[in-house]
């Protein structure tokens, strides 16, 4: 490998590795900070608004559980991080060696159909949390 080949994947490399940073920054925050207390981390506009929970609400508190190895209470806090986190870790795993290869693309791309996809399992997931028989969803 020439100097000019390394330098390069070097450059290719950055984006992957500035995002494992910044997950890893922010896990690490939610690890030392429990945003199990009220107001912790402030409050969701949504929720103040409409009094719903939106698709994010327990995220916070979903993540913090992971990073404590409580899987069980990551998912009665919201359902969706636990396989979101999954999902990020591969898609990103997938992006690094991409980039070490030589590919300089991002690490999630989504079609139209992926992003209504995603937007209708949001759209369902918040109704469902929050009505009497899909309480169970709502964050604990």
């Amino acid at each position: 490998m020439t100097m000019t080949q390394s330098g390069t994947r070097a450059r290719s490399l950055r984006a992957p590795l500035a995002v494992a940073a910044a997950g890893l920054g922010a896990a690490t925050l939610l690890y030392l900070r429990d945003p199990h207390r009220a107001g912790a981390y402030g409050f969701c506009p949504f929720h103040v608004i409409t009094g719903w929970w939106c698709p994010g609400c327990g995220g916070l508190r979903a993540v913090n559980d992971l990073t404590h190895g409580d899987l069980v209470g990551s998912l009665s806090s919201n359902v969706l991080i636990l396989p979101l986190v999954v999902v990020l870790v591969v898609a990103w795993m997938r992006w690094l060696r991409r980039r070490w290869g030589g590919v300089d693309d991002r690490m999630i791309v989504l079609g139209r159909s992926g992003t209504a996809g995603i937007l209708v399992v949001l759209a369902v997931f918040t109704v469902v949390r929050n009505t009497p028989w899909g309480a169970v969803l709502a964050p604990t």
